[in-house]
């Protein structure tokens, strides 16, 4: 089992890789995924990090891998109601699961598609996509995804039964507050509260979020939970307080909102 800090390709040691332009804004991309808090601050007042979700710099299987999936763009984002750039996908991950719009900073601007963090991931994220077919899914994409005919009725998932799932199985690595456990210089990312993604990010989504627990977690035994576990325990974590997404309002206006959106009204 390697940790989510070891990288199957990484920029900074490629030999491949020169002193060009490109070359350092993918190294810069790298950076800021493995270290988002720090290395694109402005857009992350809480502690969350592109790593957190999409393990081992977004190249391990069955954690969201990001691996050749930049050839997929633009396609059709379901919750915005049209087609995506891989520069507004960044854009809207920065807005919801690094909560850029949570800065207590009066005057600091929301991303863009021009800002420098988010033309640095493109690279990084397009390097990731050397050699793979434009326009072709990978096969490792969408893996995450709990069976329809595994899903139980939102209504029917108790939040304490996923707490007390939290308890036997998670707190090792995320604690009993959920905020993470610090693992040498490393510390997973907060699963609630004020450092958390916001209530609009994707894995607020309680069957989004069972699908990333499924497959990659617990880390050291991943795909060991059951299809009901998993859903249990994101209907706690989802039960939880987070900050909130203020253009919640804008979301699912042409699209059906999905019964596993707890924070949006209905």
């Amino acid at each position: 089992m390697v940790t989510a800090w070891e990288f199957p390709r990484n920029p900074l040691n490629d030999p491949s890789l020169d002193d060009s332009r490109l070359s350092n804004e993918i190294r810069s991309g790298f950076r800021i995924f493995t270290n988002t808090r720090v290395e694109a601050a402005r857009f992350t007042p809480g502690r969350m990090t592109c790593n957190n979700c999409h393990l081992n710099g977004g190249q391990r299987e069955k954690s969201l891998p990001l691996v050749g999936l930049t050839g997929m763009f633009p396609e059709y984002n379901r919750r915005s109601g049209r087609l995506f750039s891989l520069g507004d996908r960044i854009v809207d991950c920065f807005l919801r699961s690094q909560n850029a719009t949570g800065s207590t900073h009066e005057d600091e601007e929301l991303p863009s598609l021009s800002d420098r963090e988010v033309l640095a991931l493109s690279a990084y994220l397009t390097w990731l996509s050397k050699g793979f077919e434009a326009g072709k899914n990978p096969p490792w994409r969408g893996q995450n995804t709990i069976p329809a005919a595994k899903l139980i009725p939102v209504a029917s998932l108790q939040p304490a039964k996923g707490e007390s799932i939290f308890k036997e199985r998670c707190v090792t690595c995320h604690g009993i507050d959920g905020q993470g456990v610090a693992i040498g210089d490393k510390r997973p990312g907060p699963l609630w509260g004020p450092d958390s993604w916001n209530d609009g990010a994707g894995a607020a989504r309680v069957y989004t979020l069972a699908g990333i627990i499924r497959y990659s977690m617990p880390y050291l035994d991943p795909g060991s939970m059951t299809d009901e576990e998993a859903q249990y325990l994101a209907a706690f974590i989802n039960s939880q307080p987070r900050p909130a997404f203020p253009f919640k309002d804008k979301d699912y206006r042409t699209e059906k909102l999905p019964v596993d959106s707890v924070y949006y009204a209905r």
